[in-house]
């Protein structure tokens, strides 16, 4: 099994999205990027934690390759807004791959070069080592699934 870690705005749709790809294990909606170590909801929505709101996927490589994840990823939101995703405004929603090896950092540079070869307005996404992930409360977890709200 290997992980990738992506931030694309509130952490419900990727929650979603990647449950639904084949080769897809598990998914784990939490909070990374910041300073603060195993922050609550309610400090990361504060604005003060300097954490995203992240899907941790677990994927068997041997079924779905990160470049295919990374495809899942670039086709689910939008890369040019930056702290924002629709309605969802704040840092917490911003748009990161999140690293977990130099092999995916390499993967994640090129995959952000096509996409932005294939855009007019500038990609904002960043490129991060991931160096903490903190699960967020079981509440959030599946929470669309939960309210029957998943497509």
């Amino acid at each position: 099994m290997a992980t990738a870690t992506f931030a694309m705005g509130c952490f419900w749709k990727p929650d979603t999205v990647f449950r639904q790809v084949a080769g897809v294990t598990n998914v784990t909606v939490g909070y990374a990027g910041g300073h603060v170590v195993d922050p609550t909801y309610e400090q990361v929505c504060a604005g003060d934690t300097g954490h995203a709101e992240v899907a941790q996927i677990e994927f068997d490589p041997h079924q779905i390759s990160y470049a295919d994840l990374l495809d899942v990823f670039w086709n689910n939101h939008d890369p040019t807004t930056p702290d924002r995703q629709g309605a969802d405004v704040g840092r917490q929603y911003r748009s990161v791959i999140f690293v977990h090896d130099e092999q995916q950092r390499a993967q994640a540079v090129a995959s952000r070069a096509t996409q932005q070869a294939r855009l007019a307005a500038t990609i904002v996404t960043t490129i991060e080592p991931l160096s903490a992930f903190y699960r967020a409360e079981e509440y959030h977890q599946r929470y669309l699934e939960k309210r029957g709200a998943a497509s």
